[in-house]
């Protein structure tokens, strides 16, 4: 059964006529008689009878001919919802962002997009950088937005502009005041740092390595999961941290965590996405006003 023969038999069963349908839908005689017989060869099944010089339906044909019109209108319903698919007017797209991208450089960014797309739902997952790659690789995610490197076969990953990494104390630890701190000074300071597994925390081991010293050098004194967390725990304590300065601003500004200058590479972020997987209009469009 096909849609076109569905599309013959509501003609023929409205007009009751097969000359008159198939001149409305621009088909020949012998076609649209054709259809209806292998629908009901198919099927086994009579849906017309010929009275006089007409044809009629039969009760067989009257009970399918509601059930006809609703899968023609239904699939009329679809091909509209590709067409505003297409069209960006409704559709859906599933992110996912590390923590210092999904709450300081993602939201200003999207913004210009919701307010061009209303119709498109943007649902936003905040995890580190390890998890949002697996998320992109399971389709779990249309997209992936990581200030760490991944290297994934899988995925193909576009550099982007990103941030720095800040070295910064809270009050009362001994580095205020300081004009600038040499590397060796790392050493010896106790250390609240992001998980491992986050982007920062990797972006720092690669400089700490650029200077010299690993990462089990380090006084780390606690592990957090959250760029918040690390913050609020420097700020009330005698440890530095390593955190990202889009991450640090609300607090550096406040006067509660000061920046201790020392020389750190800049970052870039990273946009993740599936090699093998189709791009929908909505993703293209939210890449290009992202200018990628």
């Amino acid at each position: 059964m096909t849609l076109e023969q569905l599309r013959i038999f509501i003609a023929v069963a409205e007009k009751q006529h097969v000359t008159r349908a198939a001149s409305e839908l621009n088909l020949t005689q012998s076609a649209t008689s054709a259809a209806i017989a292998a629908l009901e060869a198919r099927y086994g099944i009579k849906l017309f009878d010929r009275v006089g010089r007409g044809i009629v339906l039969t009760q067989t044909g009257r009970d399918f001919l509601n059930e006809a019109r609703d899968v023609v209108a239904r699939a009329k319903e679809a091909a509209q919802v590709l067409n505003d698919l297409a069209g960006l007017k409704r559709g859906s797209l599933n992110l996912a962002a590390s923590q210092t991208v999904a709450n300081y450089w993602l939201p200003p960014r999207i913004e210009p997009f919701r307010k061009a797309h209303p119709g498109i739902d943007l649902h936003v997952a905040i995890a580190n950088t390890e998890q949002v790659a697996q998320a992109v690789t399971r389709a779990d995610a249309d997209l992936g937005f990581v200030e760490g490197e991944v290297n994934d076969p899988a995925l193909a990953v576009r550099k982007m502009e990103g941030d720095c990494l800040a070295v910064v104390v809270g009050a009362s630890h001994p580095w205020i005041g300081k004009t600038r701190i040499t590397p060796k000074l790392l050493t010896e300071t106790c250390w609240i740092l992001r998980e491992p597994g986050s982007g920062t925390r990797s972006m720092f081991e690669a400089a700490l390595q650029g200077f010299g010293i690993k990462l089990s050098d380090l006084d780390i004194r606690l592990e957090l999961p959250s760029n918040e967390a690390v913050r609020s725990a420097v700020e009330s304590g005698d440890c530095a941290t390593a955190i990202s300065d889009l991450a640090a601003a609300p607090s550096l500004a406040a006067g509660t965590l000061h920046r201790v200058k020392i020389d750190l590479p800049k970052r870039p972020f990273f946009t993740l996405r599936h090699k093998e997987r189709y791009a929908s209009q909505a993703e293209k469009a939210l890449l290009a006003s992202l200018r990628m």
